[in-house]
Formats: C-alpha cells, sequence, structure tokens
C-alpha cells in the first residue's frame, strides 16, 4: 500500500510503498477514504511545534472516515466493509487511576505515552491503517454524506468532548471563545445542535463570526472582542441576554488572557466554563470573584471513547447539519499542497485528503 512516512519531525517527509499492516488481536484495519488534515500540520511535521511529541519512522495523520476491511480476534462488533470513523485518541484500557493516553499518529504527552505509541504509532495519511479497535466507531444511517464531507464530524468532535463535559444543557447559553477559529466555529453549531437556546460567538473576526452566524442560524449571536477585559465582559453578558450559563474556551496559541478572562466574567453565578484551547500564557484567576460567583473551571482534553455515537445521533437525526463546513478535496499524493491550504483555509473550510483506493 501506499503510505506517507516521516523519519522524525523535522525530517524527510516521503510518499512510499510499504507492507500492509498485519491483523492482530483486538485491532481493526481500516481502508482509509477521507480525512481532515489539521490546520497546523505543516509546521507540526517541519519539527516547529516543540510541545509534540512523535517516535520516528511513523505515518503522520489523525482521524478519517473508512471501511473495515479486517478484524483481529477479539474484535465482535465491527464487520469487513462497515463505514467506520477513527479516533487518534487512545486512552490505555487498565482499570487505574490515570491510565496512559495518546494521540496515535500525532503526539504523547509523555511516560507511559510512549510505550503506548510504540505499539500503535502510524496514522492515517495512508491507503489502510491499523487501529485498536476501541478507537474506531461504525456510521450507520448516514449514507446521504459523501466521504470528504462527512470528515467535518472528525472537525466537531473535539468541542462535543468539552461541551458535554462542560455538561451543557438544553436551554442554556453558550459563550465559546475563540468562535472565528475552525475548532470554535465547530463549537458553535455543536452548541446549537445539542439545544443551546442561545450561543454567543466570540472573536477578533466580523466578517468570519458573520457567516457563522448565518450558518448557525437565529440562535447564534457574534460578537467582535476588542481585547479591553471590561468591554468584551459587558458585551458578551449583554449579548447572553445578562448571562451565560457556559463559557467553552478554544482560542487557539493566545498572547494575551484577555478574552479567555472576559469569557469566565460573562457567567452567571455557578456558571462554568471549559478550558480547551492552547494559551500561550498563564491566566490570572481572581480568587475572590471566583469564590463567591461559585465559578467551576474544567480542563479538557479531547472526548470519551464513546462519545462519536451521540454526535453521529446529532447529525443523523438533523439537528447538527454538517454542510456549512465545506470540504476542500486533495488526493493523497497531493498532501504537501494540501498542508499548505490547511495552514490558511477559513474557519468554515476544511482541508480534505482523499486516499485512491475509496469508493
Amino acid at each position: 500500500m501506499k503510505s506517507w512516512k516521516i523519519d522524525r519531525l523535522g525530517g524527510k517527509l516521503t510518499f512510499v510503498d510499504v507492507p500492509m499492516p498485519d491483523v492482530r488481536p483486538g485491532s481493526v484495519l481500516v481502508r482509509v477514504q477521507s480525512q481532515a488534515l489539521m490546520s497546523y500540520l505543516k509546521p507540526y511535521v517541519e519539527g516547529k511545534l516543540p510541545a509534540y511529541r512523535a517516535p520516528e519512522d511513523f505515518t503522520p495523520g489523525g482521524n478519517a472516515i473508512g471501511t473495515v476491511e479486517a478484524v483481529g480476534a477479539d474484535v465482535w462488533h465491527l464487520k469487513k466493509g462497515q463505514r467506520v470513523v477513527t479516533s487518534s485518541h487512545l486512552v490505555a484500557r487498565e482499570n487505574v487511576p490515570e491510565p496512559g493516553q495518546i494521540l496515535i499518529g500525532v503526539t504523547s504527552p509523555g511516560g507511559i505515552g510512549e510505550a503506548l505509541q510504540s505499539s500503535w504509532k502510524d496514522g492515517t495519511l495512508a491507503e489502510y491503517v491499523l487501529l485498536p479497535a476501541q478507537v474506531v466507531t461504525p456510521i450507520d444511517g448516514l449514507d446521504h454524506y459523501d466521504s470528504p464531507q462527512l470528515a467535518a464530524i472528525t472537525r466537531c468532535i473535539v468541542p462535543f468532548g468539552g461541551l458535554a463535559r462542560g455538561r451543557l444543557q438544553a436551554g442554556e447559553t453558550v459563550v465559546v471563545n475563540g468562535a472565528s477559529g475552525a475548532y470554535g466555529s465547530a463549537a458553535t453549531l455543536v452548541a446549537v445542535a445539542m439545544g443551546a437556546s442561545r450561543v454567543v460567538a466570540a472573536g477578533r473576526s466580523r466578517e468570519t463570526l458573520d457567516k457563522l452566524a448565518k450558518a448557525g442560524g437565529d440562535r447564534v449571536i457574534p460578537v467582535v472582542l476588542t481585547g479591553d477585559v471590561t468591554k468584551d465582559t459587558e458585551a458578551l453578558r449583554s449579548a447572553a441576554n445578562g448571562g451565560a450559563h457556559l463559557a467553552f474556551d478554544q482560542v487557539g496559541n493566545a498572547k494575551d488572557p484577555h478574552s479567555t478572562l472576559a469569557a469566565l466574567g460573562s457567567l452567571y453565578r455557578w456558571g462554568r466554563i471549559v478550558l480547551m484551547g492552547s494559551s500561550a500564557v498563564p491566566i490570572p484567576i481572581n480568587y475572590l470573584q471566583l469564590m463567591f460567583n461559585n465559578w467551576e473551571i474544567i480542563g479538557n482534553f479531547m472526548h470519551p471513547r464513546g462519545a462519536y455515537l451521540p454526535l453521529l445521533s446529532l447529525v443523523r437525526s438533523g439537528q447538527l447539519d454538517l454542510k456549512p463546513i465545506q470540504p476542500k478535496v486533495f488526493s493523497l499524493p497531493d498532501l504537501e499542497p494540501a498542508m499548505e491550504y490547511a495552514g490558511k483555509a477559513g474557519s468554515l473550510e476544511l482541508t480534505v485528503v482523499t486516499s485512491s483506493n475509496q469508493a
């Protein structure tokens, strides 16, 4: 089969012939059809993102849409030919207080994650990928979505995990910080699908927020942030009709804490904020403000193992429409121009790579 391989982050990326992976107990061989590229894939493979740890001589790539080609022993439900979505988020199966975790084909936090990574190091930028069964979810009842459009579900899963962790309830008001980014835009659409009565989409780009509000409907209220914490807090609270029950922070690589503090200040008493972005600076918290308001700060990484099942149900029911996220399709051999495009794509654009073997 054909696969992209890199000897190390910052090393040589090549498109080569490699042996088909051997199915082993507990594994699933997936024929890859399409996958959405990370916007930062180019600097990642160039070794410019020091926070990421990857093995040597591996195939990069995160989540994908595909079909089951074969299953190993101890795999009972997944069958050959079944359409599936794969996740890169692997958590060790042992019943221990802190099971190790990695993003297959992307990074490890270290520790036991390095052992996990040595066992499952290859990602999805290949014609076929071998994965542990627990990261593969069947897709039913969505035949009207082709695989490039369905790849948008892999962008939605991350904010869905955070909104679920924040205990979003139908009828609540949500502030999404970083809504003009790719994951923040997806979070806005997912929050509407989960039943939020009002979603305040906060970001710096008026044009992007207006497009998002049009895609999300009347429940989406755009707010352009200024960087002034006091003014932005007031604007968010006003747009939320007095305050938000939940704030979802998906701001990427923030160089200051101002928008996060404004999102925190927008909360009603007993409100919650979920942190899933990548702030590059510490967040100064006012201890007394936090205590007197009974606020809850929740850090969250990725999503639970079974999270794709309820998210796919939202798509099947029509609550979550994936069509506002528009795919720009490249073929697997054209990875390098696809990476260039992904780094410049708009928040409602999706850079998708399709394999030559897809049905």
